[in-house]
Formats: structure tokens, C-alpha cells, sequence
């Protein structure tokens, strides 16, 4: 089955691109765009994509308030953040408001393909460029311990739950919270980890001895 795609960016260049750059892929389906945020609430209503590419500056409605709205108000629609902005406060404020990923505009065909799918089965993930960031925010202002930064009692739990092959929405109704906190959980998990995906949270986790293989 085709990956529907929904496109918010208020330049009709990159949508153009981006437009071009998907069609390369025969599982995903670009069915609308937007030039703003507000169009992007509207059209994703009327629509339903799966995917949801969603700029973060955006004349109307930000991409964060939009996304924050599709998530909502438009149930099983993903919100990936493509953008050129990389601070901490956006990232954070991203996720916050339910993105399922976060990447850079600089990302690989690949990278974006692969977060595309990954987004669409209820995954969370971020670009290498994003967790590194995120790295750092996490270990500011005191310097880089010489140890892994340890999981949480809780993030530990969310882990295992991943391990186990759960997807973020079984995860919220397995510890009783929203799948927002989940991906919140995730986001701080991976930068710790300084991974970008469930796969590989995993993997380090039980290389470091986080919880038992």
C-alpha cells in the first residue's frame, strides 16, 4: 500500500522539489500541499494523509501550533518536521506537540525516505544531525560524563516495551500515557543513546547493559 503525503511548506520550490524527489518512490503518494500553517490544519483534515512533511516557520499558523492541531484533530496522521532549523527549543517544542520525527533539510534522499516510512508506522526518529544536538542539550552546561548518561526507571520501561516490538501508541496504553509522552520519552532516550531510531536505541541499550538482551 502507498504512503499518502501531505506537503506544508511556504516555499513552492521546495514543495516542487519535494514533490519530484518522493515520486522516485514507488510506495508513497504526495496528495496535497500547503503554503502555511492554518492550510495545513485544514487540508490534512480533509485529506487524512498518513504523513504529514511539515515545515517549522510558516506564515498564519506555525508548524509547531499546526502540528500540534493535526495531531488532534486528524487521528493516524503523522507529523515528520523537514525544516532548516535545529535549535532546542524547537526540537523540544516539536515533539512536544506530537511530531513523530524531526528532520533537517539537508537530509539524504535515503534519510528522508527511510524517515518517511519509519513516521508512517508509528515510529519516532531523528536525523544524526538532530540527536547530536539534542546530546548536547542534555549534557549543558556540566561537560560530557565519562560514562553513558543512564536511562530513567521510566525510559528504561518505554525501551523495553520498544525491545518487545511494541509501536508508540501500544506503548501509551500499556503504561497509561499519551503517545506524546512516549515519543518524549523516545526523543531524550535516542540522545542519550546519541542514536536516531528505535532499532538502534535497542541495540545500544543492551550493548551497555541497560537491561538484559
Amino acid at each position: 500500500m502507498s504512503i499518502r503525503i501531505m506537503l506544508a511548506d511556504d516555499h513552492p520550490v521546495v514543495r516542487a522539489g519535494l514533490v519530484g524527489l518522493l515520486a522516485l518512490e514507488a510506495d508513497f503518494d504526495v496528495v496535497g500541499e500547503a503554503a502555511d500553517g492554518a492550510e495545513a490544519v485544514a487540508v490534512a483534515a480533509e485529506l487524512r494523509p498518513d504523513v504529514v512533511l511539515m515545515d517549522l516557520r510558516m506564515p498564519e499558523l506555525d508548524g509547531v501550533a499546526a502540528t500540534a492541531r493535526i495531531v488532534a484533530e486528524v487521528p493516524g496522521c503523522r507529523v515528520l518536521i523537514l525544516t532548516t532549523y535545529d535549535t532546542d527549543q524547537n526540537i523540544v517544542h516539536a515533539v512536544e506537540a506530537g511530531a513523530s520525527g524531526y528532520l533537517l533539510k539537508d537530509a539524504t534522499p535515503e534519510e528522508l525516505a527511510a524517515a518517511i516510512r519509519a513516521a508512517a508506522g508509528g515510529e519516532t526518529v531523528l536525523s544524526p544531525a538532530i540527536v547530536a544536538k539534542l546530546v548536547n542539550h542534555l549534557r549543558s552546561p556540566a561537560p560530557a560524563p565519562a560514562e553513558p548518561e543512564l536511562l530513567t526507571p521510566r525510559e528504561t520501561q518505554v525501551l523495553r516495551l520498544v525491545a518487545r516490538g511494541l509501536t508508540n501508541a501500544d506503548i501509551g496504553r500499556e503504561l497509561h500515557i499519551s503517545e506524546t509522552t512516549v515519543k518524549t520519552h523516545l526523543v531524550r532516550m535516542f540522545a542519550k543513546l546519541e542514536v536516531g531510531d528505535r532499532t538502534a536505541a535497542v541495540t545500544v541499550a543492551m550493548e551497555r547493559g541497560f537491561f538484559p538482551a
